[in-house]
Order: structure tokens, then sequence, then C-alpha cells
């Protein structure tokens, strides 16, 4: 009988090269925000993946960037200590990068470091052709006995299994941390203030969003007049200034009824059940340097 192999992976990379879709895409469940702009993801996602003869912990963990306050300090400290507490790395790089740039050699330095058995996805191949895709190849097999590496796009439906299954290969024999009906240890609030960060990301202009914070004020599960369960959601919307508020508002509060229907649209799907979502904007000046509010990244709140 073969045995049960169990462990943690953690998902390392730049901001923006896929991490996040790449991790939706294997558990078949949005649970991570996906938007085409830096430093989307900003504390560790874990999603669970529970197969035959293994159970696959992985762990979506904050693009590696050029800090420029305290949050994006955390955020970098929870990625790099991601790297030595996992039993397998899947390091992501994009295939359109001339070579190897600074980012991905000091997260390759991390990795050798670490000693870590790692599996080098190369996303994004169908940005290149062909010949960039092996010079790519070629850069990281110079650099790093990689266990496997596998070029992929993740807009066109990548070979999930392969990755799974280079990934089960390097696992050790271990228990099942969590119960199979699981798929990620986010909290229904957790998943929530996700869904509404993510839709003002994608709506937001480009100064605005990564200087917003999703609080979940209140979540409760009720029954309609006609005695069906609904979710009623008041989250708030925290910007950094005056300006940002009224652009997260909108004229006539249009923009903020835009990103309520479309959370509200995502989360009646991840919840299977009717939502009631208001929303409120709030503005707290440079949250993003105030020990308070980066303690809860920290999950020391």
């Amino acid at each position: 009988m073969e045995k049960f192999k169990s462990g943690f992976v953690a998902l390392v990379g730049r901001t923006n090269v896929g991490k996040s879709s790449l991790l939706n895409e294997i558990v078949g469940q949005k649970i991570a925000a996906v938007v085409n702009k830096p430093q989307t993801t900003r504390t560790t996602i874990r999603a669970i993946i529970n197969r035959k003869n293994s159970q696959i912990i992985f762990v979506d963990t904050p693009g590696i960037h050029k800090p420029k306050s305290k949050l994006g300090d955390t955020m970098n400290d929870t990625a790099w200590s991601s790297i030595p507490d996992s039993d397998v790395i899947v390091f992501v790089v994009e295939a359109d990068s001339k070579g190897i740039g600074k980012g991905d050699q000091m997260i390759l330095e991390k990795i050798k470091q670490a000693g870590t058995p790692t599996i080098l996805i190369i996303n994004k191949i169908d940005l290149v052709n062909k010949e960039q895709v092996a010079e790519m190849i070629a850069y990281f097999k110079d650099e790093y006995d990689f266990k496997a590496i596998i070029p992929m796009s993740i807009l066109k439906k990548p070979d999930v299994e392969v990755v799974l299954e280079e990934i089960e290969k390097n696992l050790k024999e271990g228990p099942a941390y969590y119960s199979t009906e699981e798929y990620t240890d986010q909290t229904l609030r957790d998943l929530a203030a996700e869904t509404i960060r993510e839709k003002a990301l994608k709506l937001l202009q480009e100064e605005v969003p990564h200087g917003i914070f999703v609080e979940i004020e209140k979540m409760k599960k009720a029954k309609t007049k006609e005695n069906k369960p609904i979710f009623n959601i008041e989250a708030t919307i925290y910007c950094l200034k005056k300006s940002h508020k009224g652009i997260i508002i909108g004229k006539e509060g249009k923009m903020l009824k835009r990103i309520g229907t479309y959370a509200r649209q995502d989360l009646e799907k991840t919840l299977e059940e009717q939502v009631n979502l208001q929303l409120w904007v709030k503005v707290k000046e440079d949250w993003i340097n105030n020990e308070q509010f980066i303690k809860r990244f920290k999950g020391e709140e």
C-alpha cells in the first residue's frame, strides 16, 4: 500500500507573476485576490488539496518587492519566512523576463540557503516564443538544481495535474493536517474581505488601490421574508486620503455601488447563499505605517 504523504508548499515569486491565479486554478475555487496590479496578496493564504495518497497545503505569499512602508516590510518578511518553513517550494517567474533579474536572483539566493526541494514554474509563456522559453530554462538550470521546471500559461488552463504530481514526488510521509472537507484556512470573513478588496483593486484608479484595507464589521446568517437563508454583511473600506474616499465612493455613489455589486455576486457564488452587502468608506491616514493595523497582517490581532 502506498504511503500517505503531506506537507506545506510555498508559492513564492515577485509581485504580479501569477501566484494567486495559479493557486485558484489548482484549488478550483477563488480564495486569493487576482488583479493585474502588483502587491495584491498581503498575507499568507493557505489552500488545501486532498488527493488519494496525499494532502498538499499551498501557502500563497505576498510578492517580493521593494518596500515603501511598514506594510511593505511586513509583506516581504512574510514571504521570506515561508521559504525555510516549507517542505517544497514552487518558485514562479515570468517567461518574458530578460534573464534572471535582481528580484528573482534574491529569491533564488534564499532558496539556495534553505536547500528546500524547489519546482520552477515559468509562467506567461503565451507572451513569448519557444526560443525565449528555452533561454529562460537554460538560465535557471545553470543557477540551481530544480526538481522540475514547468513552462505554462495560467491563461490557457495549465496542466495542474503535472504540478501536483511533481510536488507529491517531493513530499515526505506524513499525516493529513486538515479535514478533507476543507479547502482553505481562510475564514468566511477573510474570504469576504478579500473579495471586496479584489473588486476595489480592479475598479479603482492606479493611485488608490494599494492604500485600501477592508474590514468586515458584521457577518451574520439570517432569513429573508420568504424564509430563505441570507448572509448580512457590513464592511468598511479604509483608505489613506480624503481625496481617495471621494474616488472610492464616486459621483452619486456609483463607484461604491459597482464595487458592492461585483463583490456581492462573487460572494453569492462562494457562499452559495443570497448576500445582502453594505459598504462604508472611512479615511485612516497613513494606516500602512500604523503598527495597530500592521499587526492584523502579522496575525497578531
